[in-house]
């Protein structure tokens, strides 16, 4: 968890596996082997220094194993209570990652069905995951909800949807990729932000927060319009960085990272600064 000289738990308090904890990563073909020598080590080092371990994320229509189409109800609870047998203090859980339009498992009506209407397999992937990992918090997690209105009313509508069928779900999870985006304005995240707390009556993770960006001013701009507020709001209840080594966070993102070459940008310096940690 080291790098170039820097120790991570200096800087963060929570790890999430990105993609070692996909279950297309521990399971690469449907009902074979499993592999979670990469997330029992990223799980040790949250043990070794007493930092928050999330898991991202137990269903999702994408990097799922391949021939996934067989799955069915036992081998989606298999996985998710090897996982939370494994990992006791997960504290936090995404359930279900990306919900449709988005992405759909391959598996979906194998485990309910609902689409586009009761949602009855997300409902179910969380009463299994309550089921497993009782002591974490169940989060539903989506891209562009607090970006595009259109997108947050439909989040809000699942949201709401699994909540009366009662699914157990404590949060939701905004992932915040497109607030770099030239037509996202601050002020259009505050307000969507807010319906999507007001609306849900969840509190509200950011879960993948990046702002993509060669010029060190404008991603500190950025820090300093979005990070005091996230901080500030008491409805928000995490903020996870996705990514804080320069071209080593997804392809998408590739200059979101916070130290290039050993050497912090300046929104590290001022994120580091305004958290009361260390500047690498």
């Amino acid at each position: 968890m080291d790098w170039q000289g820097m120790t991570y738990s200096d800087y963060w308090d929570q790890v999430t596996p990105e993609n070692a904890g996909k279950w297309g990563s521990v399971e690469p073909t449907a009902r074979g082997t499993r592999n979670w020598s990469a997330l029992d080590a990223i799980y040790a080092y949250t043990e070794d220094h007493d930092i928050i371990f999330k898991q991202h994320a137990f269903v999702w229509g994408s990097q799922q194993p391949s021939n996934a189409g067989i799955l069915q109800e036992a081998d989606v609870k298999s996985w998710m209570n090897e996982f939370c047998s494994r990992y006791p203090n997960t504290r936090l859980i995404d359930v279900v990652n990306e919900p449709p339009p988005h992405t759909t498992p391959d598996f979906a009506n194998n485990i309910g069905g609902g689409t586009n209407s009761t949602w009855q397999w997300i409902t179910n992937s969380f009463n299994w995951a309550d089921d497993a990992c009782p002591n974490a918090i169940l989060i539903l997690n989506d891209y562009n909800n607090i970006e595009w209105s259109t997108d947050n009313q439909h989040f809000i509508n699942i949201v709401n949807t699994i909540k009366t069928a009662g699914a157990p779900i404590d949060a939701v999870g905004a992932q915040a990729h497109d607030l770099d985006h030239a037509s996202v304005s601050t002020n259009t995240m505050k307000t969507l932000i807010a319906k999507l707390h007001n609306d849900t009556n969840l509190p509200v993770y950011v879960t993948e927060y990046d702002i993509s960006t060669t010029d060190d001013a404008a991603q500190l701009q950025k820090y300093q319009e979005h990070i005091p507020f996230f901080l500030e709001a008491d409805y928000i209840h995490g903020i996870t960085i996705w990514g804080w080594i320069y071209g080593q966070t997804w392809s998408m993102a590739s200059d979101s990272g916070l130290v290039n070459n050993g050497n912090p940008r300046s929104a590290m310096t001022w994120l580091m600064n305004t958290l009361g940690r260390p500047v690498p």
